[in-house]
């Protein structure tokens, strides 16, 4: 079966420190999270929700996805990649760097496929930025 949606439907970032995971990612991201309940009153979890398009729902590019602190899930290098879309991937890696994340690689073409920059978060995990178009003062 062929789809031509965009296959990554979720994701999940987790973390030790919610109020720092949090901090971090508003301020980079420059954005605001919204917490979201537990799917069950059994599960004993912290979520906040990156922010999504709820009047197209899942027509629109990109997936939704949060940050989770659970029980018997840890924070770190090695688990899922995540790459946030942008418009200069170079200005959010700088804002990473400000919000005391580690720069892993500054910003580098991929070619036809734009440009990447990778951080570790606050909590220790890799995340990407990607942006497509290189400024005209580069």
């Amino acid at each position: 079966m062929h789809s031509k949606s965009n296959p990554v439907v979720w994701f999940e970032i987790y973390v030790h420190d919610m109020e720092r995971a949090k901090s971090f990612y508003e301020a980079v991201l420059a954005i605001k999270l919204c917490e979201m309940p537990a799917p069950t009153a059994e599960m004993t979890m912290e979520m906040w929700s990156f922010p999504m398009d709820r009047e197209t729902g899942m027509n629109t590019y990109g997936a939704g996805g949060m940050l989770v602190k659970m029980e018997g899930k840890s924070s770190g290098v090695g688990g899922t990649m995540v790459y946030f879309g942008c418009e200069d991937c170079a200005v959010e890696a700088a804002r990473a760097v400000s919000q005391g994340g580690i720069l892993i690689k500054e910003k580098t073409s991929i070619g036809e496929h734009g440009f990447i920059a990778l951080v570790q978060d606050t909590e220790g995990n890799m995340i990407g930025f990607h942006s497509m178009v290189c400024k005209p003062s580069e």
